[in-house]
């Protein structure tokens, strides 16, 4: 009996992710931005948050999409790292966590601004931001809970105070303040300052972070996710069509007010209507600025979890239970930037900048992923097919061509391109995320990159012939693995077919046409591959033989992997390592990590494998394990097959006389047998319940000639491949250990596809 996996409740319908997703939406960009956008493109700033919103829009029907065919993994991050691989996820992660220390310095700058009434660059708004970004750290540092439920109180009241301003400001619009309706900069400085205000846009997702949580998802995400998005493009387009048309554009300038969402509605609603809008800007900066800190430290610990970050960073606090190193890190930054001496709107732009990126990536994502189809992809919510693939092409280029016009002053001049502050800034963030993956991630990282599976698709596999690889290479184990090799084959009902495989491996310095003069080695080649067809011949198994010569064993068997089409490979291996960089060796690693068919590794295969024990524990690949094990066991008659299964021992009394562990594990036996076609009187089953279950396990594994142990780990070959515990069961035995994983698509490179693309060998 497999252990159920933990899912969360779906219990939020379209009201409320909608109201979620509102809530990260509606704060501090609607009162600070209208005096730093009007002065730059007067009343037509209208159109620029339009703009916004319409490309906020685009990446929420991409993001829809990912988040219900990933609904375990919420964010932008997840899905670019998922779908291009670890580079573009490296720069993708940094981008959104430098995005929102960005974005929250220009958050607590606004919040000085309405608490003093002061310019962003005086003295004691700086200070003011300090000190509020200081405690805010302190907040998630210590994890208060009422911080939740505080956030939803201010998003009420500020949608309130919002819509008060819109209505009573629609009565006193002049009209006349409208013309010219665009400042000096003309139509560019307005899509420019699209740009500027997408800062305000940049929360949305956390709907599509939600979407394990979410009633109905392919239904309810993408309909509130775009209500979310359109509500306050639609409240931030009134704000500044009341704004500009109250008070004249250079009255909303930041060199003349600090607070003019205030002074705007203290013409129409008095000093009352002033307080009141100060209030409300002061809460929503305040909330904004934590719901940006809080989700820097998720991002972090995303990133750790990939391994594209150290897991240092994650680190839970004891007593309180947070991440509280990244909120630290995150703190520090943050208040580094608002002493930076950064004008505001320059902290708000580089957060744009970067989220535009993000999203510019996202679209790119959804193209790879409808493409590469990989297995587990089935999103419930889906871009209709009259809008696809326009709506991922026209959102990619539509961040693209803000972020090349974002920015006012120029900062370096390359020929005839010149780049602007928030370009340079951004583009340096960018070479620190490429940098950082390449100094540090590329060894580590767990490698999930589709774009070659998008660039050619891989065909279906056809049916009628199960085919087994076996490289050959040492004559005293040939024949035990061309026999166990059988024995897989031999299992199925369609015709098997063994390809055996020698590799005649030469240095870069020496052209594989020369190896013709080395009679000797060309002489052993030929009587391996001889040896394994009349050990075929014998076992009365279809086989054929390739002789290869080439620069890497690794790559050449991946190769024919892929030419045969393979459904198994079964490789020796000695059982030590050659250097320490591999795991299992050179040759060996390649294969287990990019190989999509079946692998079997055999460590000092044997004439007889004699009495087999299959771990038939929790694994994923403890079913293959067990079918493997009774396929040796059928083909030798004097070989024998327990199914072993190792229980903790209860410590607490109450759940002794609760729980039988001998009868879950016996349980688990019988899940994993009726899985693979193993009848009661193929096996037995054997229970074992320990305090210990790692010693109990290997001490138990060391009493049978023949372990056979399935993939547990994570990723990167040694943890991706083979856990812990098989490693010591390789470790502990001094003879044949079997140690298995299943079939799964593992994705080619681009350089493959694009050779595939060009008509040459895969």
């Amino acid at each position: 009996m497999a252990d159920s996996e933990q899912e969360l409740a779906r219990d939020l319908g379209f009201l409320e992710a909608y109201t979620l997703g509102l809530g990260t939406m509606i704060g501090a960009g609607i009162f600070v931005l209208p005096g730093i956008v009007a002065e730059t493109a007067g009343p037509a700033s209208t159109v620029s948050f339009a703009i916004g919103g319409v490309v906020a829009l685009l990446a929420a029907l991409s993001l829809s999409e990912l988040a219900t065919g990933m609904p375990k993994a919420g964010g932008s991050y997840y899905y670019v790292n998922h779908a291009l691989g670890g580079l573009f996820g490296s720069v993708v992660g940094w981008g959104m966590w430098a995005g929102l220390m960005f974005a929250t310095a220009f958050y607590m700058l606004g919040f000085g601004q309405y608490l003093t009434g002061r310019s962003s660059d005086a003295f004691v708004v700086v200070v003011a931001a300090l000190v509020m970004a200081a405690i805010l750290v302190g907040v998630n540092y210590r994890g208060v809970k009422e911080t939740g439920a505080l956030q939803n109180v201010i998003v009420v009241a500020l949608v309130g105070l919002i819509l008060v301003f819109i209505v009573f400001g629609l009565a006193a619009l002049d009209v006349a303040l409208l013309t010219p309706f665009t400042a000096d900069g003309g139509w560019p400085a307005v899509a420019a300052t699209a740009g500027t205000v997408f800062v305000a846009f940049i929360g949305f997702e956390v709907i599509a972070t939600s979407a394990e949580e979410i009633e109905d998802p392919g239904r309810n995400l993408p309909l509130s996710m775009i209500a979310a998005v359109v509500t306050p493009t639609l409240l931030y387009v009134l704000v500044m069509l009341v704004s500009t048309g109250v008070l004249p554009v250079e009255d909303l300038s930041p060199e003349v007010t600090s607070v003019p969402v205030a002074d705007v509605a203290f013409q129409y609603l008095g000093v009352v209507g002033a307080t009141i809008m100060i209030v409300g800007a002061i809460l929503a900066t305040v909330s904004s600025a934590n719901a940006s800190i809080l989700s820097a430290a998720r991002v972090n610990f995303a990133m750790g979890r990939d391994r594209l970050l150290t897991n240092w960073l994650n680190d839970i606090h004891e007593e309180h239970q947070t991440p509280y190193r990244a909120i630290l890190l995150t703190g520090v930054v943050i208040l580094l930037l608002i002493v930076s001496g950064l004008p505001i709107d320059t902290l708000a732009d580089v957060a744009s900048f970067l989220y535009l990126l993000t999203y510019a990536l996202v679209h790119v994502a959804v193209i790879v992923m409808r493409r590469a189809d990989p297995d587990g992809y089935e999103p419930t919510f889906r871009i209709p097919s009259l809008l696809y693939p326009a709506v991922p092409i026209l959102g990619a280029l539509c961040c693209l061509a803000v972020l090349t016009i974002m920015g006012t002053t120029s900062w370096i001049s390359l020929g005839p391109l010149t780049l602007t502050e928030v370009q340079v800034i951004g583009l340096v963030i960018v070479a620190i995320g490429v940098a950082w993956y390449v100094a540090y991630a590329r060894e580590r990282a767990t490698s999930t990159s589709l774009v070659g599976e998008a660039v050619a698709p891989e065909p279906d596999r056809e049916e009628g012939v199960y085919r087994v690889v076996v490289p050959v290479s040492n004559p005293n184990t040939e024949r035990p693995l061309i026999e166990y090799a059988a024995a897989s084959a031999a299992a199925r009902d369609e015709p098997g077919e063994l390809v055996a495989v020698n590799v005649i491996e030469v240095p870069p310095q020496t052209s594989p046409a020369q190896i013709e003069l080395e009679e000797a080695r060309i002489e052993r080649q030929r009587e391996l591959l001889e040896a394994a067809r009349e050990s075929a011949a014998d076992l009365e198994v279809s086989l054929r033989t390739r002789a290869i010569v080439g620069r890497d064993a690794g790559r050449i068997l991946l190769s024919v992997i892929d030419d045969e089409d393979a459904d198994h490979v079964v490789l020796g291996w000695a059982g030590r390592r050659r250097r320490r960089d591999a795991f299992f060796g050179s040759t060996i690693d390649p294969v287990l990590e990019r190989a999509g068919c079946e692998v079997t590794l055999v460590k000092d295969p044997t004439a007889s494998p004699g009495s087999i024990v299959a771990l038939a524990g929790r694994g994923p690949n403890a079913p293959v394990a067990a079918a493997r094990a009774g396929e040796l066991a059928r083909t030798f008659p004097d070989a024998s097959l327990t199914l072993l299964n190792v229980q903790p021992k209860p410590a607490d009394e109450e759940v002794a006389a609760a729980v039988d562990p001998d009868a879950v594990g016996h349980e688990t036996i019988e899940a994993i047998a009726a899985e693979t076609g193993l009848g009661e009187d193929e096996y037995d089953a054997r229970v074992v319940v320990a305090a210990d279950v790692r010693e109990a396990l290997l001490e138990t594994v060391a009493e049978y000639d023949t372990p056979c142990v399935g993939a547990t780990g994570e990723s990167a070959v040694a943890q991706a491949l083979f856990g812990s515990i098989p490693q010591q069961v390789v470790e502990n035995a001094d003879e044949t250990v079997l140690m298995v994983r299943g079939e799964t698509r593992v994705p080619r490179t681009f350089r493959q596809a694009l050779v595939e693309r060009l008509g040459g060998r895969p």
